[in-house]
């Protein structure tokens, strides 16, 4: 008789465990998956940032050779540009490769990555008749938007996930 209720006592508390158990399953899935959407959300916005960023290099670099022939034909004007395209294009090729890996220092260098193509655009805007610089100027503005959007979306996540911790 004994040995029968503590059977019965072992197999109502093992009915209990398991009860309470399926909720916390379906608990711990649904966070899964709420964080799995989450850095996937996270994930499209470090993507569009790399490509702004890749993209703009590219102009930049090749807004850098064509300031480099302007000086070379005396157009001494474009000393400037040269040097503010040479530092952006190195600029944003270092934000595309961390954005492009969500690397932890993406953030710092897309914050610089905003400035540095903030003070190229200004620089290469100042030259209204020339369609290279102008390419350049609207590539700067559309990549340090979407660092910004990036850092934006970065920083309230960080400060999401600081708050649960709490």
């Amino acid at each position: 008789m004994y040995r029968r209720t503590a059977l019965g006592a072992l197999g109502a508390a093992l009915l209990v465990l398991v009860g309470l158990s399926v909720p916390l399953a379906g608990a711990e899935k649904k966070a899964a998956k709420s964080a799995k959407g989450q850095a996937h959300h996270m994930h499209g916005h470090f993507e569009q940032c790399a490509k702004a960023c890749a993209d703009c290099m590219r102009e930049c670099e090749s807004c850098a050779h064509h300031c480099a022939l302007q000086v070379a034909e005396g157009h001494k004007d474009h000393l400037l540009t040269l040097a503010t395209c040479a530092d952006c294009g190195d600029i944003c090729g270092l934000a595309a490769k961390l954005a492009a890996r969500g690397g932890v220092m993406a953030v710092g260098a897309c914050e610089g990555c905003a400035r540095a193509c903030d003070a190229c655009g200004t620089a290469c805007a100042k030259f209204p008749d020339d369609e290279h610089m102008q390419r350049c100027a609207r590539a700067c503005r559309d990549c340090a938007k979407a660092c910004r959007d990036m850092v934006k979306h970065a920083t309230a996540h960080e400060h999401e996930e600081k708050g649960a911790e709490k």
